[in-house]
């Protein structure tokens, strides 16, 4: 997940040398966290590069600043065309997309609202996420010490920076303990998530997962596979899950941008079904990857094409 082939970065409008795209020690960002944030996937599709489901992801954005009485300085609209832009320009086929909205310098004030909105947008090539391998052999997972904090502490359903600072506690505290990933608990001992993923088990032919009251980020991926798997004739359930189901379950699976759908092969010593991805989890797997390549018709509306009309239309204007 290096940077070193991203060579241009979106900042406030602008594209600009990813050398150059700096900011102040005095931002507010870098003292409290303020700020929210998107993580999004640009897939090699049979039609070109195309971002998925990149509306909803910014839909997200604008909702995570409303929570934080953050107003964007630019439309839906000019972000897309921005990532669009920064894509084309670094010459990316398959990358991971980071926007970012920030407060700036200006004080260092707990109420941050003399600070103004700066928004930034990355992307980079992405590696295979979770020891590289989570797809075909599954992952290892343990409890964490943490909790999931709670949504009565700060808006669970927001994708805020400085909330993230749970998730790191979480996966440094996993991987000292030589595991891939954290399994997070809310404060009832019900399972949230991963550090950065949603949770799905199989059990008796179903897919169970939970929702927002046990304090989960409602992932975007999460509700792709929701929708897949009730296309696909699969009972979807939502309820609290405790440790004894996901123990007891026939599969287990992640969801999220990073990780796509990766597979749980264990947790702290103990194996979850066969401890290999089952079929269940194999064929949400496919049906996943036909989405992301433009192979399936019936989500290409999932996928926005980098070389869109209008961002082409904009710079045939330009010259």
């Amino acid at each position: 997940m290096g940077f070193d082939e991203a060579r241009w970065v979106w900042m406030n409008g602008a594209i600009v040398p990813w050398t150059g795209a700096t900011l102040h020690v005095s931002a507010h960002t870098l003292h409290y966290g303020s700020g929210v944030f998107e993580g999004i996937r640009c897939y090699e599709t049979i039609d070109g590069p195309a971002v998925f489901r990149l509306r909803e992801h910014l839909q997200r954005l604008f909702d995570s600043a409303r929570f934080y009485d953050m107003e964007i300085p630019y439309t839906a609209e000019e972000l897309e065309d921005g990532i669009c832009e920064l894509i084309q320009i670094n010459d990316f086929r398959d990358c991971y997309i980071r926007p970012l909205c920030y407060r700036g310098s200006r004080t260092l004030h707990l109420n941050p609202r003399a600070c103004p909105v700066e928004v930034a947008i990355l992307a980079w090539p992405w590696d295979p996420f979770l020891n590289s391998g989570g797809e075909q052999k599954g992952v290892r997972i343990c409890v964490s010490p943490w909790r999931k904090f709670d949504s009565q502490m700060m808006p669970s359903t927001a994708k805020a920076c400085g909330q993230y600072i749970n998730s790191i506690l979480a996966v440094q505290d996993a991987e000292r303990r030589g595991y891939d990933e954290a399994l997070l608990l809310d404060a009832d001992e019900c399972i949230a998530e991963g550090s950065g993923e949603n949770l799905f088990l199989v059990c008796s032919g179903r897919l169970v997962t939970n929702d927002a009251r046990h304090s989960i980020l409602l992932g975007i991926t999460r509700d792709a596979i929701i929708e897949i798997a009730n296309d696909m004739g699969i009972e979807v359930e939502i309820r609290t899950l405790m440790l004894d189901d996901l123990l007891s379950a026939g599969e287990a699976f992640f969801t999220g941008t990073a990780v796509e759908v990766a597979a749980i092969q264990e947790m702290e010593g103990k194996r979850i079904g066969s401890a290999v991805p089952g079929p269940m989890t194999q064929r949400i797997q496919e049906a996943f990857r036909a989405v992301t390549s433009g192979r399936s018709e019936k989500y290409k509306r999932w996928l926005h094409p980098v070389e869109s009309q209008r961002l082409a239309a904009l710079k045939k204007s330009a010259n």
